[in-house]
């Protein structure tokens, strides 16, 4: 089976500044990974270089086995991203934004349809006519959800999403995050949140200074020799 995010040899450069050091990462359809690391370690830098809004100093990356720099737009088609803070439209309704970014993306929906992905995706009937400057984060990221299933997006990036979210929203993301994955959706996310990547992930890759340091399966670890092992990498 072909990986549907791939990156051989990929690093990054700021002058004397190694963000990223000769990564290599091999994600297959349905796989969740989790990059943990502390900020600056290079998670951020491997999302930004998958989405092609930064360039690769050296090595490739693919989705889909198409080469990110050579045919972003193509590969832009596979892709959803959801950034820490997702932009909505604070003056549109939840099925306004979903709507138009359906729409951007090549999709025309019906007013059901909208509210059927919102629906899945958590957000409750009563916010689906209200105006995103009245939901939650944990709201706002759901809407994204919707937005990837909606794309039929077969890649899901994730930078921070559960980054502030109280302890139930993050395990009704996590618990979405498990229903994509079971729809063959390969899922990206970099966190900083041991337990919830050692709860959701398949994969767990730990960062430091731009090196990819560990990878183990999620199922083979307990929190608390996570914890140890993320704590014995930062040293």
């Amino acid at each position: 089976m072909r990986p549907m995010i791939e990156t051989k040899n990929l690093s990054k450069r700021y002058g004397d500044f190694q963000a990223l050091n000769q990564l290599n990462l091999s994600i297959e359809p349905g796989e969740i990974y989790c990059l943990l690391g502390a900020n600056g370690a290079g998670k951020s830098t491997t999302i930004g270089l998958l989405l092609n809004f930064i360039e690769a100093s050296e090595g490739e990356a693919y989705i889909n086995g198409i080469n990110v720099a050579n045919e972003p737009v193509e590969t832009k088609k596979y892709i959803s991203y959801i950034p820490e803070n997702l932009m909505l439209y604070p003056s549109l309704t939840g099925v306004e934004n979903l709507g138009f970014f359906c729409r951007l993306a090549g999709k025309n929906l019906s007013n059901r349809e909208l509210k059927g992905l919102l629906a899945d995706a958590g957000i409750e009937d009563r916010f689906l006519n209200k105006r995103i400057s009245t939901y939650s984060k944990g709201m706002r990221q759901k809407v994204g959800i919707a937005l990837t299933v909606a794309k039929e997006s077969k890649v899901l990036l994730l930078d921070e999403p559960t980054s502030g979210l109280d302890p139930k929203a993050s395990n009704e993301f996590g618990d979405l995050l498990r229903r994509m994955a079971a729809k063959k959706v390969s899922i990206l996310m970099a966190t900083h949140d041991l337990f919830r990547a050692r709860e959701t992930a398949d994969t767990i890759g730990i960062m430091n200074h731009g090196n990819l340091v560990d990878s183990l399966s999620a199922s083979t670890i307990t929190n608390a020799d996570l914890e140890q092992l993320y704590i014995s990498h930062m040293n």
